[in-house]
């Protein structure tokens, strides 16, 4: 059982198509697991070594190389022919002499594709300077041209199964919300609050399952609110403190992420304030946003918003968010902030986070959304106000 038709793999495989044609891209090699996912339904943890789907603009099918021990995940995960799915020895894994490039290559060479316009994603964590280099030296008479982003941007208008998966996602991630809170509690550990949010991430509900996220839950506490990358550790929160939690929802490695701040006891005066133009500015937002209007012109209506109270915020409002894998659950497309001229579309999907972060404190509130018709639609249902660990205790 497939999470998509064959029918959808082959739409987006033309889509692609189209997009290596108008780049003048004769070979596309998608080395970003997601991108592998998207094209061809590959779903392992295998990206730890060298992989790739490659996609022949006048070829049916695609072709996946990789190691020998992962080539059953692709038998038994993809649409592909099992003549498509070509593997090589392990002993080019981690090889200080022998590279899985140059395995690579030489496939390429063999199947008549040396002298072609090569598309590589340069720009990925999963394509090294070093896999670069050993794929040149195995094709020196092909040229290759930078396809970063080929796929991602035809990732970003999803069908209405991926936007169903994303909806999965959100009553996943507001379940892992709601367990976190209510375990964030004076004299309670950091780490034993993450537990009971990944076991609401990985039980999900009773309707979806729940997939490993792409990024682990994000917990600054503190003065460490004002870093918001910051994981966990094992010290107990004290009787006043703020915390923000950042996470996210994952059905068939579809992600709703979601973000909120909470107080344990009184909050300060500052966090309320700062909160209360959040929210505002949020609600603004999520009016304003429909097919038509730019990622630039979205932005612009948070930032009126927040410097009619004196503040700016000078990072990104918000990214396109769906389909992917560690380390990363945003699509690399487009962005919510100055400059991107990106026009919204129906069905693209993004987490909107306006977070805030000051020297020695931080807020943040965020939402995922799915564009709509004429306006856009919560993918996750949660409070959005700056909530106490006592509240959100009595509203679960």
């Amino acid at each position: 059982m497939f999470p998509f038709t064959l029918e959808e793999f082959q739409a987006r495989i033309a889509n692609t198509k189209k997009k290596m044609a108008q780049q003048g891209v004769d070979v596309l090699l998608i080395t970003d697991p997601a991108n592998m996912n998207y094209l061809s339904g590959f779903n392992g943890w295998s990206f730890y070594v060298h992989q790739m789907l490659v996609i022949l603009i006048d070829e049916e099918q695609p072709i996946w190389l990789g190691r020998s021990m992962d080539a059953n995940v692709a038998k038994q995960t993809t649409w592909l022919m099992h003549e498509r799915i070509i593997s090589y020895p392990d002993y080019y894994v981690q090889s200080e002499e022998q590279h899985p490039m140059d395995f690579i290559g030489k496939v390429l060479a063999d199947i008549g594709q040396s002298n072609r316009a090569i598309g590589v994603e340069m720009d990925t964590y999963y394509y090294t300077a070093q896999a670069h280099h050993r794929l040149k030296r195995a094709l020196p008479n092909a040229s290759f041209v930078d396809a970063t982003n080929l796929v991602n941007w035809v990732r970003i208008i999803k069908s209405e199964q991926e936007i169903h998966y994303m909806k999965q996602a959100g009553k996943i991630a507001s379940k892992a919300m709601y367990a976190g809170m209510n375990a964030i509690q004076a004299g309670a550990r950091e780490c034993d609050v993450v537990a009971d949010i990944y076991h609401a991430q990985i039980s999900g509900t009773e309707e979806s399952g729940g997939d490993y996220p792409a990024i682990v839950p994000l917990l600054p506490a503190g003065i460490k609110t004002s870093a918001p990358h910051i994981t966990w550790n094992d010290q107990r929160y004290p009787n006043e403190e703020t915390v923000i939690i950042e996470l996210a929802g994952c059905h068939q490695r579809y992600h709703a992420p979601l973000a909120r701040t909470i107080t344990i006891g009184k909050p300060q005066q500052r966090v309320s304030d700062v909160a209360d133009i959040v929210v505002e500015g949020l609600n603004e937002v999520m009016g304003f946003i429909k097919p038509g209007v730019t990622c630039e012109q979205v932005e612009a209506v948070w930032q009126k918003t927040i410097n009619r109270y004196g503040l700016n915020k000078k990072s990104r409002l918000g990214y396109s968010t769906g389909l992917n894998y560690p380390p990363d659950w945003g699509e690399h497309t487009a962005s919510l902030r100055k400059g991107d001229q990106t026009i919204i579309r129906e069905n693209m999907a993004f987490h909107v986070i306006p977070g805030m972060w000051y020297e020695d404190f931080g807020v943040e509130i965020s939402e995922s959304i799915r564009v709509t018709k004429d306006s856009c639609e919560l993918l996750c249902n949660f409070p959005r106000q700056l909530l106490s660990n006592t509240s959100i205790h009595s509203a679960s």
